[in-house]
């Protein structure tokens, strides 16, 4: 019996979550005081793995499977639970695994408990914490059922280290017809995505026009960051919907999120409360923002931005 995480690629490359899923699946089989085996579809080299905790990995290779399809993906994590004989499963919350985790716990008439953010504080009974409305609150839940589906929070158990080494081996499931067939996928290839950023720099219609997002882009540069914005600047077509942050848009658990010239509506609050530290940079000190930032900045963000930017660079090129 072993723990089973399915560890997400892009380009046969792991992303941060896989890592971060497969870290919190090493915790749990310490607990249990068994293994742990990752499922991986057409990923690359599977070593890096090991370093966090994976013992072995199930390689499936499969051109049918390029393209994300829920009912495939989740009908071969089904069978490598089934081959390891594991009863609790592990997955991550982008959005390809929030589509997946449902449809693994019905395959495997399983209990599914959904943005877990620590290491279970019980085996048994297999008790987690969870965040609940909106990341306003918590929830200790108790999974009863035989199997287990996990989704683990993005950005909430964080990378941890093991000084190991994975097996690999090939893994050949059946794949039910897929009943979709995808034309085309457009990515962009040359930014930080917003769902691997440990930092994310967000933009409101406090920078009054598109002319002016080149601050925000510069920021985010320095600090290595993803650009985001919020939902009026989106629907006013200063940016691209992939960057609207908040409740309509995407999530973020950013471990720093700064938003600039952001009033902080209800609705991108829910989106982004899991971010760890934010910062609020903003002109107006009623703004909503500054009662659930951890630091403001009262402040124009015309001469505020480019004066922080300025010292950050000074401190890069410091310790460079």
């Amino acid at each position: 019996m072993s723990v089973l995480v399915y560890t997400e690629s892009d380009q046969g490359k792991f992303k941060k979550a896989a890592l971060e899923v497969a870290s919190y699946a090493k915790a749990v089989a310490d607990q249990m005081g068994t293994s742990v085996t990752a499922v991986t579809i057409n990923a690359g080299d599977t070593s890096e793995l090991g370093n966090y905790g994976v013992d072995k990995v199930l390689n499936v290779s499969n051109g049918d499977l390029d393209t994300f399809n829920a009912n495939a993906y989740a009908s071969v994590i089904e069978q490598a639970a089934k081959q390891e004989n594991a009863s609790v499963v592990v997955l991550s919350s982008t959005a390809d695994s929030k589509y997946l985790a449902p449809l693994v716990a019905i395959k495997l008439d399983a209990g599914y408990a959904s943005n877990v953010v620590e290491a279970p504080s019980s085996i048994s009974p297999f008790t987690v914490k969870r965040t609940a409305f909106t990341n306003k609150a918590f929830n200790i839940t108790s999974i009863d059922t035989a199997n287990k589906v996990v989704g683990v929070s993005n950005n909430s158990f964080g990378l941890v280290e093991s000084n190991g080494s994975a097996s690999s081996e090939d893994f050949s499931p059946s794949v039910p017809a897929l009943g979709v067939t995808v034309q085309s996928v457009d990515k962009a290839t040359d930014k930080v995505t917003i769902a691997d950023a440990e930092i994310v720099v967000s933009g409101g219609r406090g920078l009054k026009g598109p002319e002016n997002w080149g601050m925000i882009e510069e920021l985010a540069e320095v600090l290595g960051a993803a650009t985001a914005c919020s939902k009026p600047v989106s629907d006013l077509g200063w940016r691209p919907h992939s960057e609207h942050v908040g409740q309509t848009g995407k999530p973020v658990a950013s471990n720093l999120y700064i938003a600039i010239g952001i009033s902080g509506a209800i609705q991108h609050l829910a989106g982004i409360n899991a971010s760890k530290v934010k910062v609020v940079i903003n002109s107006d000190p009623e703004a909503p923002f500054f009662k659930a930032a951890d630091y403001g900045v009262v402040g124009d963000a015309f001469e505020v931005v480019p004066k922080l930017i300025e010292k950050l660079k000074a401190f890069k090129a410091q310790n460079a």
